[in-house]
């Protein structure tokens, strides 16, 4: 058992790509299919920023990208006519070196799923992308986004094409004009996956952004991963508020993790929260909490019916429970080094890891995906998480997240990203970002170790 030990403590001084957990055997291409304006570059992003955040490194290939650096002024719907055999030829080659792209994003960069985004609406270019992944031994999984709901398309044009780079100084309603043309070009040889016919691939058809679904085939983990993902988003508006607990007694100290109750200022913030949620007027709210009393006592004051999430509690810090990071840097100097060499997969002495985090948080991300307007009132290294998913933050960025207490992050998903606006409640409260230090080594001494710990009582 010692031994065992030794090694996850070792573990934590690796870097680059040998900690990062591998989900597959061989890289996986997604690949999008479905006539433009139908969700596939929204669907990519946000599977992007999923699959990056569990830890499988993902890459979204745009093929539109492609071909508005090989034409860089765009005319008309004219270049999308299927008898436009010179714009034919463009369009097949940015196809082909985005594939080589992919190609290089596996070999060099050691990805492990590539999304190729592009309408993909001919069997004849199905083919040649299944010809690619089986020359290079990688798997296909296609997702075909099927809509003839008017509203969703016009919607999906509103927020997303007239913004497109083809319609730069270009009047709306010409704009929606040239783009519905646009449309009717890719559906003249637009063929669906056939159930009978494409029976061996492996895919999954979402009908009018979500209403109805059909898989097919799905092969491995990663695939089963992507099904159940893209089965629990929405598109319907809404706002999603995370905040911390009010300032603890434990948080004046100091003191990491445990179970204390809140200080007086951490009461005020929670009447101050409950006032202003009250005054956002949020149709059906859900408020969640964790088990812990200080997330709690905050959502009491709020009012409103609360639901209580095991996975929210906090980051557990193990032996380093309820110890300042003074008293870590005096009894655990090795261990305090280690955790700034890597604050991401560093996991506590019979505690957990940001990584391990990350994992026990993916039902909360699936059920806030499924829901509404919510406010999550929780803990930091957990609001650093989630906001960290939000917001397509990297593992290295994810643990230095600014998440500071008495503040509500107001999250509104738009077309490709998140809107956030920090609200501050005007209750001062203890400063409990540590920044990382300049000096990581296990032989710094204890002022350099220290540098960056925020003053406590």
């Amino acid at each position: 058992m010692e031994r065992r030990r030794g090694q996850v403590r070792k573990r934590a001084r690796h870097e680059g790509t040998a900690s990062v957990p591998q989900f597959t055997n061989s890289p996986t291409m997604i690949v999008m299919v479905g006539l433009p304006a139908r969700g596939k570059t929204y669907i990519s992003k946000k599977l992007t920023r999923y699959l990056n955040w569990i830890g499988v490194p993902t890459k979204v290939f745009n093929v539109g990208q492609y071909r508005r650096e090989a034409v860089q002024t765009y005319k008309n719907f004219e270049f999308f006519s299927p008898d436009n055999e010179e714009a034919m030829k463009i369009r097949k080659a940015c196809a082909l070196a985005a594939l080589k792209d992919v190609s290089a994003y596996f070999t060099e960069d050691h990805g492990q799923v590539a999304v190729f985004d592009a309408t993909n609406t001919t069997r004849e270019r199905r083919e040649i992308l299944l010809s690619f992944a089986k020359e290079n031994s990688y798997k296909v999984f296609f997702v075909e986004s099927i809509c003839d709901d008017p509203e969703i398309i016009a919607e999906n044009i509103k927020q997303v094409k007239l913004s497109s780079p083809d319609y730069i100084n270009c009047d709306k309603e010409e704009a929606v004009k040239d783009f519905l043309k646009r449309i009717e070009c890719y559906k003249v040889t637009y063929v669906s996956l056939d159930d009978d016919r494409d029976r061996n691939l492996s895919y999954i058809k979402i009908f009018n952004a979500g209403i109805r679904y059909l898989v097919n085939r799905v092969q491995d983990h990663i695939q089963s991963r992507i099904v159940y993902y893209l089965m629990n988003i929405h598109v319907t508006p809404r706002t999603i508020y995370l905040c911390r607990h009010g300032e603890s007694e434990l948080n004046l100290l100091g003191r990491i993790g445990g179970d204390s109750g809140l200080s007086p200022r951490g009461n005020k913030f929670a009447a101050a929260l409950g006032k202003y949620i009250r005054g956002q007027c949020i149709l059906d709210l859900k408020i969640w909490t964790s088990h812990m009393r200080r997330t709690i006592q905050t959502a009491e004051a709020v009012g409103v019916p609360y639901e209580q999430w095991k996975a929210l509690n906090e980051l557990d810090a193990g032996v380093c429970e309820e110890m300042t990071y003074e008293e870590i840097q005096e009894h655990h100097p090795e261990e305090f080094a280690l955790r700034d060499q890597d604050k991401y997969r560093y996991r506590y002495p019979k505690g957990e890891s940001y990584e391990d985090l990350v994992q026990r948080l993916e039902p909360v991300i699936m059920e806030l995906e499924r829901q509404e307007n919510v406010l999550v009132i929780c803990h930091q290294a957990v609001m650093r998480c989630l906001l960290a998913y939000f917001l397509d933050k990297s593992a290295d960025e994810l643990p230095y997240l600014k998440c500071p207490l008495h503040t509500v992050l107001k999250l509104t998903p738009v077309a490709y990203g998140c809107k956030v606006e920090s609200v501050f409640l005007n209750v001062e409260a203890v400063n409990t970002h540590r920044d990382k230090p300049v000096n990581v080594s296990v032989d710094r001494d204890a002022e350099d170790a220290l540098l960056t710990v925020p003053e406590h009582i």
